[in-house]
């Protein structure tokens, strides 16, 4: 069985490579090959001796996942791929363009244990995870298909990434190396619902990746209600692990707040969370909810327009940093989840 290229690191592949007799920069010409001119089969590899490919193609596959569909938004050319995986499976990745700089959210798991009521991945169900493999793979295979250089990457696709703690480890640490798409890793972030010890393990770990924190509620009873995981991670033990995060790497953490109609976009919601978030020096991202398609008893409603004003102006009257998220997409399946769950029945 052969061996897919996108599942080791640098020093691995050199390890590897060793094996067969192949010395060093035969790696750093291969990884340019895929990584930078985007050939992905061996024998597109021209200045590798024919013995080498052949010897290469017998031993490694280089695992693009299969297009299933692509969406273009017509206005802001926000693109959501689906992706076959080998085995069958689908996962979902987008790309985000901005004046200076194109972000990918790509997806760590087949679908989401999380389930967050306002998530369709979180509505389809847990399949799997992926391997570093997978996850370094979609970023190659975006900038192939729109021919674009990804410039930041979040973690924020299918899938809670600090529940499949070392592969995600894996994929970051690759993207980052020199030799494949040499990433800055602030140029990286994660984004979690909280799972409080591995926020605090990823400090320690990659203390220069940025973390987002999917809290969308200022209190246990009302975040119980749409996150199931808060009932055994509370949004206590998750500001605590937030704030020792800050303090051991001394970055900002930003909390995504979902705002739903009647729910959770009072004034004294928003007071709470100034109140949870107060000294901290967060940065709160305010985003009015993404209706899910063919979710049974729950009524989950755009905020007015004037709700969401009026949360943010108490956040900036109690000196919260924060931001209306703008929206991308809009005529296209963008939610996570959405486009999978259309076409995969």
């Amino acid at each position: 069985m052969k061996k897919d290229i996108f599942d080791f690191d640098y020093n691995e592949l050199v390890n590897e490579f060793s094996k067969l007799g192949l010395e060093k920069y035969r790696v750093d010409q291969v990884l340019d090959w895929i990584f930078q001119k985007k050939v992905f089969n061996f024998d597109g590899m021209t200045n590798l001796s024919k013995e080498n490919r052949t010897v290469l193609d017998e031993r490694f596959s280089i695992s693009i996942p299969s297009l299933l569909d692509m969406q273009v938004s017509n206005i802001d050319k926000t693109t959501k791929f689906l992706w076959r995986l080998e085995d069958g499976n689908t996962i979902e990745s987008v790309l985000l363009f901005h004046p200076d700089r194109v972000t990918a959210c790509i997806s760590s798991q087949v679908g989401c244990p999380a389930k967050c009521v306002f998530c369709a991945t979180g509505q389809s169900g847990f399949v799997r995870d992926l391997k570093a493999g997978e996850i370094v793979s979609q970023v190659v295979a975006m900038e192939a298909q729109r021919r674009v250089n990804i410039g930041n990457i979040v973690y924020m696709g299918m899938g809670e990434p600090l529940l499949n703690y070392e592969e995600v480890l894996k994929s970051i640490r690759i993207l980052h190396n020199e030799k494949t798409k040499n990433m800055s890793m602030r140029r990286i972030s994660v984004s979690t619902v909280g799972i409080p010890e591995k926020i605090i393990q990823l400090a320690d770990d990659l203390p220069e990746v940025k973390l987002a924190i999917s809290l969308h509620a200022p209190n246990n009873y009302k975040r119980d209600m749409i996150v199931p995981m808060n009932r055994k991670y509370s949004v206590e033990e998750i500001v605590y692990a937030a704030k020792e995060y800050q303090k051991r790497t001394k970055n900002r953490v930003t909390f995504e707040y979902i705002l739903i109609r009647e729910f959770n976009d009072s004034r004294d919601d928003a007071e709470k969370l100034a109140d949870l978030l107060k000294g901290m020096g967060a940065y709160v991202n305010l985003i009015p909810v993404n209706p899910v398609d063919n979710v049974e008893n729950l009524k989950l409603e755009r905020p007015h327009y004037w709700a969401v004003d009026r949360f943010k102006e108490v956040l900036d009257k109690r000196n919260i940093e924060n931001e209306i998220r703008k929206e991308k997409g809009t005529d296209i399946d963008a939610a996570c989840g959405q486009l999978r769950r259309r076409n995969v029945k």
